[in-house]
C-alpha cells in the first residue's frame, strides 16, 4: 500500500468513528438553552399553588357592586365584565353569598367582616321585599348565570348551603329569601326539591321550614298560577311530603289544612291527598300480596284489609278491585282456553268470601264487574272465560242480579263490550225472566 493510500484509509476511519458517535452524544449530553441575562424563567402554572383567598375575591366583588351605587343594571355590567378578570370558577359560592346577603356567609348565617369590603348594600337581604325590586334581582342572578353557564351548578348547592342557614336570617331576610327562591323555580335556576333540605330539626321546631315554603307556594302561584305551581311541586317529587315541613309532633292532615288554606293553597292540599291517597293504595295492595303469599286465612286477610282501608280512607269499591288484581296475579293458568274458564273459577272461589266483604255495596259490584271485564278484555286468553266467571260470582253470592243487570244496560266500560254483551246475553235473559216471574208471582198475591 503506498503512502497516499494510506493516509486516505486513515482518515476514512477517522471520519467513521467520528460518525458512529455523534448519536450516543446528542442523546447522553442535554444541551441547555440560552438564557438573556436579567430574564426570569416562568414556572408552569399547575406547579403553582394560588392560595385561596375568598376574602379578596369578595372585596373586588363588593367595591365593584358598591361603586354600582345600587343600580342593578350597572350592577350586572361590573358582574360580566369582572368574569375575565376574576375567577368565577373558583369563587362561584362567594359571589352568591355577596348577591344574597351581601357578603361572605359564616355557619350559622351570619356575615363575615373580615377584610378591606366587607359588604354592599347591593344585595336582596338589603333591598326592598316588593316583588318588582325581587324581580329586578332575578334577572341578574338569569343573565349571571346564562353567561357563565358553570355557574348554574353551583347555585343549586350554594341554595342548599344558604337554606340551611334560614334560622340566622331576620324574619324579613327569610322572606325576601322565600319570594326569591319561588322566582328561581318558577325560571329553572334552581329545582323544587332544593326545599327538601329544609326538613331539618332545626328549623322545623320553630316552624321556620313551614313558614318559608308557604312563602314560596303562595309566590309562585301569584306570579307563575297554579299550574305552574302543581308542576313544580311534581317535578321535585314534593307533593307526598308536604307534613314533613311541619314539626314533628304536629304532623297531621287537620294542621296541614289549617296551614295552606289560609294562604290560598286549597289546590296544594287537593294534590298531597291524592297522591298519599296513591301512596296508601299501594301499600294495601304489597301487604295483601305478601299475605297471599303467606297463605293467610281469607278471615284474617279481610280484618286486616278492613283496618287498613279505614286508616287509610280507602273505600269498599277501591279495595275490591285491589282484592281482584292481587288474587288474579297469583293464578298460574292453563295456555288451553277450553281448560282456562273452570281453572280460573276454581282459583276464584278460594277468595269469594274476601272480594264478598267488600262488594256489599252497589257500587263496589260495579267495580268489581267492571275490573273483571277489563282483565278477561286485556288478557286475550281470557276473552271467552268472561261470562263463566261472572256467572260463578252470582252463584257465591258476590255479584247481585240487580247489579249484572245494571250492567248490562249501563255498561261502564267499553273494554270487549260487544263480546262480553253477547256472551252475558242468555243469562241476562234468564235473569230477566225469573225477575219477571217474580214480579207476577207477587202481583197475583
Amino acid at each position: 500500500m503506498s503512502m497516499a493510500q494510506s493516509e486516505r484509509t486513515r482518515k476514512r476511519s477517522k471520519r467513521l468513528l467520528r460518525n458512529l458517535s455523534l448519536p450516543i452524544y446528542c442523546m447522553s449530553q442535554k444541551v441547555e438553552k440560552p438564557v438573556l441575562s436579567g430574564q426570569r424563567i416562568k414556572t408552569r402554572k399547575r406547579d403553582e399553588k394560588e392560595k385561596y383567598d375568598p376574602n379578596g375575591f369578595r372585596d373586588a366583588l363588593v367595591q365593584g357592586l358598591e361603586r354600582a351605587g345600587g343600580d342593578l343594571d350597572a350592577a350586572y355590567k361590573f358582574l360580566d365584565a369582572a368574569g375575565s378578570k376574576l375567577d368565577y370558577r373558583r369563587y362561584g359560592e362567594v359571589i352568591f353569598d355577596v348577591l344574597i346577603a351581601g357578603g361572605l356567609l359564616l355557619p350559622g348565617g351570619s356575615v363575615s367582616m373580615d377584610g378591606e369590603s366587607p359588604k354592599t348594600n347591593t344585595c336582596i337581604f338589603a333591598a326592598s321585599e316588593d316583588m318588582e325590586t325581587m324581580r329586578n334581582f332575578e334577572q341578574v342572578f338569569v343573565k349571571l348565570m346564562r353567561r357563565y353557564k358553570y355557574l348554574e351548578k353551583m347555585f343549586e348547592e350554594e341554595m342548599k348551603k344558604v337554606l340551611v342557614y334560614l334560622k340566622g336570617f331576620e324574619p324579613m331576610q327569610r322572606i325576601k329569601l322565600a319570594r326569591m327562591t319561588a322566582l328561581w323555580i318558577g325560571n329553572g335556576c334552581v329545582p323544587p326539591s332544593v326545599l327538601l333540605v329544609l326538613v331539618n330539626e332545626h328549623l322545623l321546631k320553630d316552624n321556620l321550614a313551614l313558614e318559608f315554603v308557604l312563602e314560596v307556594f303562595s309566590t309562585v302561584k301569584a306570579e307563575r298560577g297554579v299550574a305552574s305551581l302543581v308542576t313544580a311541586l311534581k317535578r321535585g317529587q314534593l307533593e307526598g311530603r308536604l307534613l314533613e315541613f311541619l314539626p314533628l309532633n304536629r304532623r297531621s292532615e287537620e294542621v296541614l289544612a289549617a296551614s295552606f288554606a289560609p294562604r290560598g293553597l286549597a289546590e296544594l292540599l287537593r294534590l298531597h291527598r291524592a297522591q298519599a291517597s296513591q301512596e296508601a293504595r299501594r301499600e294495601l295492595t304489597q301487604a295483601l300480596l305478601d299475605e297471599l303469599a303467606d297463605e293467610k286465612p281469607v278471615r284474617d286477610l279481610i280484618q286486616e284489609l278492613r283496618d287498613m282501608a279505614q286508616k287509610h280512607s280507602i273505600p269498599d269499591h277501591e279495595v275490591v278491585a285491589i282484592i281482584w288484581q292481587c288474587v288474579m296475579s297469583r293464578g298460574e293458568w292453563n295456555k288451553k282456553e277450553e281448560l282456562l274458564a273452570e281453572q280460573a273459577a276454581k282459583h276464584l272461589r278460594l277468595y269469594t268470601p274476601l272480594l264478598a266483604a267488600f262488594a256489599q255495596s252497589a257500587k263496589a259490584e260495579i267495580a268489581l264487574l267492571t275490573k273483571v271485564q277489563e282483565y278477561c278484555y286485556e288478557n286475550m286468553s281470557f276473552m271467552k272465560a268472561f261470562s263463566k266467571l261472572v256467572l260463578m260470582l252470582y252463584k257465591t253470592n258476590v255479584l247481585s242480579e240487580e247489579v249484572i243487570l245494571k250492567w248490562y244496560r249501563e255498561p261502564n266500560s267499553s273494554k270487549g263490550k260487544v263480546m262480553f254483551l253477547d256472551q252475558m246475553k242468555k243469562f241476562v235473559e234468564w235473569l230477566q225472566s225469573a225477575e219477571e216471574e217474580s214480579e207476577s208471582g207477587e202481583d197475583e198475591d
